[in-house]
């Protein structure tokens, strides 16, 4: 990933570049999101608490939809999964890329088609293609060789379960080497290079209840630059042209995947999805020329890049302690609503909201209440010198992978989601309170 170049103090009071369209800066300070100013929903709703642009996640779709025509969007609902969202990229016309049994029924119970919904998964387990297959998901994506007959045995006589199969091409890309997996020393895939991939094609052909249609590949995430999804098209669409050749039959589909890098702080790169769109459809219809192959159609899975700038995680803070030259401001939230700068070393751009201040900006790192040493939100950030307890932190691109991967650790409970647009804000996902926590918990 690109470096970010450190914004000005003047300039890091006023920069919201990385946050929704919606927002706009206040004379007292505050900032509204969708027409809610911040330190009036987190009043109302409590903190901590996560906002959701509707209007962003909306025209996030549309970008797609304008840079990929004639090809099939699945969101990622890995990245985040709701009702209301589901809501509106059905509505915006998107299909669905889920995970596991959890993920499609939950989309299904939410009123999503699931023939636009695509299964994949590593390890899928037995009740994940059960799942699949009662409720006639679109496609699966064959991970492995082993999963060729599970798959296979229990589809009803004369009927035939579409597939695909996800392909290693060899590319290495991503900004974090746990999130990285184009490459053979990783979990997913069946490898080009040594063979694994062919050699499942032509176990998936042989089999009368499975019908392959096309080769899928995801390379890596948090990717700025087009150049490894071409490197990663021209290696599939080579495959496919020796499919052709070996077994006489032309795969009419291909999915690219997703791993769409955005930026979480002002200065990073994001990738430029209309570029993308325009270069990845021209290397595939100059590949597929090349190797004499009719152009397959294209699917690709944004997740991060369609909720992630859409959400704002707000805090509040419950201590300021000083040690030396350092400085740490104590917010109520933490790794438990975030695990990202844990796991992946993710950066933030954390912004005092709410109130006034002319005080000159001193480096702070936002840490969380957990009993742990690595509940680290942001590190080394500006933050007005004058930050203290009872303040609200606002944390931008805060949409992706932190409720979706958050925990109850210490019995604190995860955080509500509210949508804002149009001035109003309304509740998605209520708080996670220490009664449901216990409800789970049958005794002695």
């Amino acid at each position: 990933m690109t470096t970010a170049v450190p914004p000005s103090p003047a300039a890091a009071r006023t920069d919201l570049s990385v946050w929704p369209a919606s927002a706009r800066p206040a004379p007292d300070g505050d900032v509204a999101v969708g027409g809610v100013p911040l330190a009036e929903a987190a009043e109302r709703f409590g903190t901590p608490l996560y906002l959701l642009d509707e209007y962003e996640v909306r025209e996030r779709c549309r970008t797609y939809l304008r840079s990929f025509p004639d090809t099939d969007v699945l969101y990622a609902a890995k990245a985040f999964l709701c009702h209301a969202l589901l809501h509106w990229v059905r509505e915006e016309g998107l299909g669905l890329d889920v995970c596991s049994a959890g993920e499609l029924e939950y989309a299904v119970a939410a009123g999503f088609p699931s023939d636009r919904i695509v299964l994949h998964g590593n390890a899928k387990s037995p009740q994940d293609l059960e799942a699949a297959l009662r409720l006639g998901v679109g496609r699966v994506v064959i991970d492995s060789a082993w999963e060729i007959a599970r798959i296979a045995a229990p589809v009803p006589a004369g009927t035939r379960q579409k597939v695909l199969v996800r392909v290693v091409p060899g590319v290495s890309a991503g900004g974090h080497v746990a999130i990285r997996t184009g490459t053979d020393d990783q979990k997913f895939g069946l490898s080009v290079a040594d063979g694994g991939a062919e050699h499942a094609v032509a176990r998936i052909l042989d089999q009368p209840r499975l019908e392959l249609v096309g080769l899928h590949c995801h390379i890596g995430s948090q990717i700025t630059e087009p150049g490894p999804y071409v490197t990663a098209l021209r290696t599939v669409v080579a495959l496919l042209a020796r499919i052709r050749d070996r077994h006489g039959t032309v795969l009419p589909e291909l999915d690219l995947g997703g791993g769409h890098a955005v930026a979480h702080r002002p200065g990073e790169t994001a990738l430029d999805i209309p570029a993308l769109g325009a270069r990845v459809r021209r290397e595939l219809a100059a590949s597929c020329a090349g190797a004499g192959l009719p152009v397959p159609r294209l699917a690709v899975e944004p997740g991060r890049a369609l909720v992630g700038p859409a959400g704002v995680a707000l805090y509040r803070v419950l201590a300021v302690k000083r040690t030396g030259a350092r400085a740490f401001v104590a917010v109520d939230g933490g790794m438990s609503d975030n695990p990202r700068p844990a796991l992946y070393g993710a950066r933030y751009a954390p912004r005092l909201v709410g109130r006034r201040t002319t005080a000159a900006p001193r480096t702070a790192t936002v840490v969380g209440r957990h009993c742990e040493a690595g509940d680290v939100l942001a590190a080394d950030v500006a933050l007005p010198g004058d930050v203290r307890p009872g303040d609200l932190i606002a944390v931008p691109v805060a949409g992706a992978y932190h409720l979706s991967m958050a925990s109850s650790y210490n019995a604190v409970g995860r955080p509500p989601v509210v949508a804002v647009a149009d001035g109003r804000a309304r509740l998605l996902v209520r708080r996670e309170s220490l009664a449901d926590i216990r409800s789970r918990d049958v005794g002695l």
